[in-house]
């Protein structure tokens, strides 16, 4: 099979698996929980992305996981996002010059 067919076959593979579904949805009428379900996967997957660079990208992963929980008690507070990250840089600067 030429590279060209196989190309052609994956594209109409891929885009019919991303357009069809569009004409569909409006029809379709979700539970509110599973709603509220599906409203909560961005965020599970943003933890999924940002915990394992928590452990790994400072000397210790004591040091990250303490400056994880500060970000979060910012983000708790409802401290405007640049804060909670200059904060957080900042607390992971003075926990890493503590001997």
């Amino acid at each position: 099979m030429s590279v060209l067919v196989l190309i052609l076959i994956l594209t109409v593979v891929n885009v019919s698996i991303r357009v069809v579904p569009t004409f569909f949805v409006g029809k379709l009428e979700l539970p509110e929980n599973f709603v509220a379900f599906l409203n909560y996967i961005p965020i599970a997957a943003l933890g999924v992305l940002v915990f394992p660079g928590i452990l790994t990208a400072v000397e210790t992963p004591t040091q990250g996981l303490l400056a994880g929980v500060f970000a979060a008690a910012l983000g708790i507070l409802r401290v405007p996002l640049f804060f909670i990250v200059v904060l957080s840089v900042a607390f992971v600067y003075v926990l890493m010059l503590l001997p």
